[in-house]
């Protein structure tokens, strides 16, 4: 933009820097009067450029000056257009008044005909206030300022805003040229023609450096607690706030008696109830008391969390010992020891006779239509049947006795239930006149009821689990209860060491005198003579859960199975019975608990068997359980569970975790000794984790499945997702019982029999002791 000096008989015309040259700006003035003439066109009477160096130009349009803010291509070149138009018709007026006004009004004519190009100039102006707006802000025009050009503003001293968010624009006077005009642009300075570009840099910077510091300081906190946390899986709950944090065998003697969570219905036996004779036996040994015992009744739902909540010591409600129960039981998202089992039993069915044929041949159609099969919450009898009948064809209650009133109401024409705990309720039922109501012949599933305590106090545990054996050990021995032997204690405070474990037998009596039944009618409640298999597959429970994202991470969060994961090896400890220090192994008891320690390499590997480090260690001595107390190995395979083992002493500085056995010894040799796979009791999980993989082994031998159909074995999503196929994997390798058996003994010894080296498959004697009692 441009004006003329306001003096009349000035020649010259002040040039103002302007971000853009128009065309018509570069043709020249030739007179004083086109240029005032020019000004008084543009301006209306209002001043409009700048007569004096770095004077205000109130009426610069800032479009043109630094190019903000400017119109879309497509309307300018619709103002183009419609400018063209009105200069024709403007030239046509002009054309047609000159020929009528004549010769007298050239001057005028002249000055119109100056009007296209100036009218270009006041379209490039075309947003300038007026002259009466110009003079309500003290002769200067101002212009709204956006919000990002006030905060530009606020930081880039350069520009001058009013109080209202306007900003003043500037001419700059740069020369005054006679006949000619010359329009000079002033550079914008870097941050001028770039700032948006600077802001949104500068923005994203900021937001990339915030991201990747959210991401630094997440991983580094994940880092700290990986380093910190326990062996248990990360679901497991927080103990109860009201929870003491002593030892439990400290806690009960300080309390002077101790509490067992039973059920309602076994009240019915009174003392004679094997529960309850349980519950004393425990008393005996750890109070010197059998009498010193609190009875809290528990339900079939509520068990497991008031066992959690330290509302009892312990649990005999008849639970079966499970797996998943061990790593983590539903209800409470917690895992629980089990001790071995004192009682096995299978789930049966119970009702009309034409209806248990139903229920056990698993037919639904014609009568059996009408089939309808009671049992209650929290029982794996639960589980069981929803994997074999649809929901309209099960009634479940809450509890054991609801399922009683429930098949007395007609809910239910069958009861499914373990046999033990049916045959000591049916008496209870009314069985209506002319009914036809018997016993299954067959036992659908494994039960095997195990003392359930929690599984942050291994000792208290351990203690537990002596106490069951020393019933067995009583009934091996022929010692028998006896009021002489039952030492009561004059001091309930005593030490591990102190405690008196055949005060179970003495006070209460041994596993037989508290066994209530017919002794002719025990099934595998007997004691093995060593003629018979004691190979017994401990249920796995719910492999894989419905809610199988609870179980996710776990591995990872289990830092003994997330490191040996992460290293690749299995550092496995075998002992030689006979001392030997050859590194050679044949087909012997060695071979056995090497092929052990491959198939639990497999488990852990995806199936690479080799991924393992062996080291031989001598019967003779404990310097395998020191290696495997101080991390030197992670597990030891063929070693002899004895009770001086399972808890912790001075020598060994900590106890150690017996999985299920894999090897009995020849009781017609003298051998008594029961070989199994040992851990550390503080790696809670990866010896729920060896215990697996060796009932996988006993599993497989069930079940018909060898290394070539090995992916029938269930997926297990309870160690977390990486340990998935780990039982598909373990038996890809060795296969089952029978072929690693057989891989490591002589054929000829088959012959001979394999006495408790065989499948229990036919309920046989399961009851045994484990040394160390005597």
């Amino acid at each position: 933009s441009s004006s003329s000096s306001s003096s009349s008989s000035s020649s010259s015309v002040g040039i103002a820097a302007a971000s853009q040259v128009n065309d018509t700006n570069k043709n020249s003035i030739n007179s004083n009067a086109s240029g005032q003439v020019a000004k008084e066109r543009l301006s209306g009477g209002c001043e409009i450029g700048a007569t004096q160096v770095d004077e205000q130009a109130p009426q610069l349009n800032r479009r043109f000056f630094l190019g903000f803010n400017r119109v879309s291509a497509r309307r300018r070149a619709r103002e183009a257009r419609a400018r063209r138009r009105r200069q024709t018709a403007r030239t046509t007026e002009e054309g047609n008044a000159g020929e009528q006004r004549g010769q007298g009004t050239i001057e005028e004519g002249a000055g119109e005909a100056q009007k296209p190009q100036n009218e270009r100039g006041l379209e490039g102006t075309r947003r300038i206030s007026n002259a009466g707006d110009a003079e309500a802000r003290g002769g200067r025009t101002w212009r709204r300022a956006s919000t990002i050009q006030n905060a530009i503003v606020s930081i880039v001293p350069f520009r001058r805003l009013n109080t209202r968010g306007e900003y003043l624009t500037n001419a700059v006077l740069v020369e005054e040229v006679v006949e000619a005009e010359a329009v000079v642009a002033e550079p914008l300075g870097y941050f001028a023609q770039k700032w948006k570009t600077i802001v949104c840099g500068t923005c994203f910077m900021f937001l990339t450096m915030t991201v990747v510091l959210s991401v630094y300081l997440v991983a580094e906190k994940n880092k700290e607690a990986e380093d910190d946390m326990t062996d248990l899986p990360s679901m497991q709950p927080s103990p109860s706030p009201s929870m003491d944090p002593r030892p439990t065998l400290d806690i009960l003697q300080s309390r002077d008696f101790i509490r067992c969570g039973r059920g309602e219905w076994s009240k019915t036996e009174s003392e004679d109830d094997l529960y309850i004779k349980l519950c004393r036996s425990i008393a005996a040994v750890v109070l010197g008391d059998p009498d010193k015992v609190e009875e809290v009744i528990v339900t079939g739902s509520d068990r497991f969390e008031k066992l959690h909540g330290g509302d009892v010591d312990l649990l005999l409600y008849g639970d079966t010992y499970t797996i998943e129960r061990e790593v983590r039981e539903k209800t409470t998202g917690s895992g629980f020891t089990f001790s071995t089992p004192y009682f096995y039993d299978g789930l049966t069915y119970y009702g009309e006779s034409k209806f248990v044929e139903c229920a056990e041949e698993r037919k639904r159609y014609d009568y059996c239509s009408s089939l309808r099969i009671c049992t209650y919450e929290g029982s794996t009898g639960l589980s069981f049947l929803c994997s074999y009948f649809p929901s309209d064809f099960i009634v479940v209650g809450s509890s054991l006795v609801e399922m009683m009133d429930m098949m007395r109401s007609g809910a239910c024409n069958v009861m499914a239930g373990n046999k033990e705990s049916l045959l000591l309720n049916i008496a209870s039922i009314d069985i209506p006149s002319g009914g036809d109501f018997v016993m299954g012949d067959r036992l659908m599933t494994n039960e095997p009821y195990a003392v359930v305590t929690r599984n942050d106090d291994s000792e208290f545990s351990d203690i537990i689990n002596w106490v069951v054996q020393a019933l067995f050990y009583g009934e091996e021995k022929g010692l028998t209860k006896s009021s002489s032997l039952c030492e009561m204690y004059t001091n309930s405070t005593r030490s591990l060491s102190d405690l008196n474990f055949l005060n179970a037998v003495y006070c209460v009596g041994n596993y037989g005198e508290i066994l209530h039944g017919d002794d002719n009618n025990r099934g595998a409640n007997q004691i093995n003579n060593g003629t018979t298999g004691m190979l017994y597959a401990i249920p796995f429970g719910e492999l894989q859960p419905e809610n199988d994202h609870n179980y996710e991470g776990i591995s990872s969060n289990s830092t003994v199975l997330h490191n040996m994961r992460n290293n690749g090896t299995l550092n496995c400890g075998v002992i030689d019975p006979g001392g030997h220090d050859s590194a050679e192994v044949d087909e012997t008891l060695v071979g056995m608990s090497v092929d052990y320690c491959r198939t639990l390499a497999a488990a852990l590997f995806n199936g690479n068997f080799e991924s393992i480090n062996l080291l031989r260690f001598s019967a003779n001595d404990d310097d395998s359980f020191l290696a495997l107390n101080n991390g030197t190995i992670d597990v030891i395979s063929g070693v002899k569970i004895e009770k001086k083992y399972d808890f912790e002493s001075s020598a060994l500085n900590g106890g150690f975790h017996f999985s299920t056995p894999y090897y009995y010894g020849n009781k017609t040799e003298g051998d008594n000794a029961i070989y199994s796979l040992a851990t550390r009791d503080a790696n809670v999980l990866l010896s729920s984790f060896v215990n697996c993989i060796v009932l996988a082994t006993i599993y497989a031998q069930k079940n018909n499945i060898a290394k070539k159909n090995s992916v029938d074995l269930p997926l297990v999503s309870l160690f977390g997702n990486e340990f998935t196929w780990a039982l598909r994997d373990a038996i890809g390798y060795s296969g089952s019982y029978d072929q690693i058996y057989e891989k490591n003994f002589d054929k000829g010894s088959e012959e001979e029999g394999r006495g408790r080296n065989d499948l229990n498959e036919y309920g046989g004697p399961q009851i045994l002791s484990f040394p160390g009692l005597n």
